[in-house]
C-alpha cells in the first residue's frame, strides 16, 4: 500500500478540506512514492492561524534559544544525511552525490543560522541632540508564506526556513509537489528538535491552488518563492496590493566566458559540471558557452569527446553520471527548445533526444548546440535542462556584452589566467554571483545568494543578507534629558 500524507498543521497531521489527492513520482522508475493530500484555502486558512498562535510563542523565546533547536536539527540531519540522500534521489532523480551535497547544504545552513542567533546586530550611533541614544533593532516579521521549489527539496526549503525561524518568524510552507515528502521530513526534524507545534505548517498541492491562496492570505505578512520569472512576476503584483514584503528568486540564464589564456582543461571539468550537473536543472546552471574564436575548435572537440562518456541513468547506481529530468512536462519542455533551436538555425552538435533505450523514466540525452546567436530562444530562454549553447566572440568585451544579453542575472563564471581579464568580467558582468576559473554552479551557504534583473527584487538568501529577508529594522531612540528636545529644531 501506498502510504498517504495529511497537512501538516499545528503540530498535527490534518486532513484536507478539498478530499483531493496527488502522486508523488519517482522520475527514473515512474514508481509511486506515495499518495499527497491537496490543500485549499480552508486549509490555508487554518495553517495561518496555527502559525500566528505559533508566532506569538517563538517570537517570545531568546534568540540563542531559538538557535539551540536549530543547531539540534543540524546534528538530526547529519544523522540521516545518507538514508536522506538515497530517499531524495528517488524522489527526485539527481545522483546520490548531488543528493548528499543537497542535504549537507540544509545541515550548513542550518548551522550557520544557528550562529546568527547571537549575531542578530543593530547599530548604535550618536544623536544629534544632548542626552539621547540611537540604535536599531531587528524584529521578524510575523508570519511567513513560503514557496520552494523540486530541484533542492532540502537545500532552498533550508535556506528558508532557517534564517526566518533563527528571527523569530513562523510560516506556512508550501513545497514543490513533484518533491513533498523531502520537505515534510525536513519540517519533521525540526519538530523533533524541538520546535514548538504551529511555528512551521505544511500545506500542499499546485501553485495555482495552494500557491495562490498562500499569496493572497491578508494575514501572511510576507512571501519567499524561488520559482519562474512569469509566476514572480505575478507574485509582485499580487504582494503590492497588500503592501506584503515579498522576495523572489526567479532564474537565470548563465554564462560562462572562456578565453585563449584559459586553463583549457580546467574549463572542461567546469562546463560539463555546470551544464549537466543535476540534468541541466539548476537556477545557476551553465546554459551559454561563451567562447573565445581562437580555441573555440579545440575546446569544442574536447567537450564532445567528454560528453559522449557521460553515462546517464538511475541516480542510486554509482556508475550514473546524470540522472532523470523530473517529470514529464519537463521533459517536453526540453524538446520543445531543442527544436526551436534547430528552427533558429543553431548547429546541433550531440543529443537533442529523449532516452528510450528500457529506461522508464524522464531521461534526456546531454545536449550541445553550436553556431549559436546571442538572440536566439535557446541563447535567452531558460530551459531548465541539460542543453548548452555555444557562442563564440572576438575578445573579451563582446564576450561581457554577451553574457549580460539577457533579462536574467544570477551566475556567471570566466575562466583566464589574467588578473585583469577576471577582475574586469567581475566588474562588467550583470549577475549577483561571479565566479573566476570554477562554473556557475557551488554557492556556499555564508555567501549571499541571488541576482538581479528578472533574477530578482533585491532580496539575497542565505550569507549576513539572509536575516534581512525575514526581519524588519526598528530605529529606536532614548531620551533621558527630562524635557521635550524637537529633532532639527533643538540643535543649537
Amino acid at each position: 500500500m501506498v502510504q498517504e500524507y495529511k497537512l501538516h498543521i499545528g503540530g498535527e497531521s490534518k486532513d484536507s478540506a478539498t478530499g483531493e489527492t496527488f502522486d508523488d513520482i519517482n522520475p527514473a522508475t515512474l514508481e509511486n512514492l506515495a499518495t499527497i493530500q491537496v490543500a485549499g484555502s480552508v486549509d490555508v486558512d487554518r495553517a495561518v492561524e496555527a502559525a500566528e498562535e505559533g508566532f506569538r510563542a517563538w517570537g517570545e523565546v531568546p534568540v540563542p534559544r531559538r538557535a539551540e533547536v536549530l543547531f539540534r536539527a543540524a546534528r538530526i540531519l547529519q544523522e540521516r544525511k545518507e538514508d536522506l540522500a538515497r530517499f531524495m534521489t528517488e524522489e527526485m532523480g539527481k545522483v546520490l552525490p548531488e543528493t548528499r551535497g543537497d542535504v549537507q547544504e540544509a545541515i550548513d545552513i542550518a548551522i550557520y543560522a544557528a550562529g546568527e542567533g547571537r549575531r542578530m546586530f543593530g547599530e548604535t550611533t550618536t544623536s544629534e541632540l544632548k542626552d539621547k541614544f540611537c540604535m536599531t533593532v531587528l524584529r521578524p516579521i510575523g508570519v511567513v508564506g513560503m514557496i520552494t521549489p523540486w530541484n533542492f527539496p532540502m537545500a532552498i526549503p533550508g535556506w528558508k526556513i532557517m534564517p526566518a525561524l533563527i528571527a523569530g518568524n513562523s510560516i506556512v510552507f508550501k513545497p514543490a509537489s513533484d518533491t513533498p515528502l523531502l520537505a515534510i521530513k525536513l519540517v519533521e526534524i525540526l519538530l523533533e528538535a524541538g520546535l514548538p507545534p504551529g511555528v512551521v505548517n505544511i500545506v500542499t498541492g499546485p501553485g495555482g491552488s495552494t500557491g495562490k491562496a498562500i499569496v493572497q492570505h491578508p494575514r501572511i505578512k510576507a512571501i519567499s518563492f524561488t520559482g519562474s520569472l512569469e509566476t514572480g512576476k505575478w507574485i509582485m503584483e499580487e504582494c503590492a496590493k497588500t503592501m506584503k514584503r515579498v522576495s523572489l528568486e526567479l532564474g537565470g540564464k548563465n554564462p560562462v566566458i572562456i578565453m585563449d589564456d584559459a586553463d583549457l582543461e580546467l574549463a572542461l571539468e567546469g562546463v560539463l559540471w555546470g551544464a549537466f550537473g543535476t540534468t541541466g536543472q539548476r537556477c545557476t546552471a551553465t546554459s551559454r558557452l561563451i567562447l573565445h574564436e581562437k580555441i573555440k575548435d579545440e575546446f569544442t572537440a574536447r567537450l564532445l569527446a567528454k560528453t559522449k562518456l557521460l553515462r546517464i541513468g538511475n541516480g542510486l547506481l554509482p556508475e550514473t553520471d546524470i540522472g532523470p529530468v523530473i517529470n514529464k512536462a519537463q521533459l517536453e519542455k526540453i524538446e520543445r527548445y531543442v527544436r526551436i533551436g534547430i528552427e533558429e538555425g543553431a548547429t546541433l552538435l550531440l543529443g537533442g533526444k529523449t532516452i528510450d533505450s528500457g529506461l522508464p523514466g524522464y531521461f534526456f540525452e546531454p545536449t550541445v548546440f553550436t553556431d549559436v546567436k546571442p538572440d536566439m530562444k535557446i541563447a535567452q530562454e531558460e530551459i531548465f535542462g541539460p542543453v548548452l549553447s555555444i557562442i563564440t566572440v572576438s575578445g573579451l568585451e563582446e564576450a561581457i556584452e554577451v553574457a549580460n544579453n539577457t533579462r536574467y542575472g544570477l551566475s556567471s563564471a570566466i575562466y583566464t589566467e589574467s588578473v585583469g581579464k577576471a577582475f574586469r568580467a567581475v566588474n562588467k558582468i550583470e549577475a549577483g554571483i561571479t565566479y573566476v576559473n570554477a562554473p556557475t554552479i557551488g554557492a556556499e551557504v555564508h555567501l549571499p545568494f541571488g541576482g538581479v534583473k528578472g533574477t530578482g527584487n533585491g532580496f539575497r538568501e542565505a550569507g549576513t543578507e539572509a536575516v534581512k529577508e525575514f526581519t524588519e529594522v526598528k530605529a529606536v531612540y532614548i531620551d533621558y534629558s527630562g524635557r521635550l528636545q524637537r529633532a532639527q529644531i533643538d540643535t543649537e
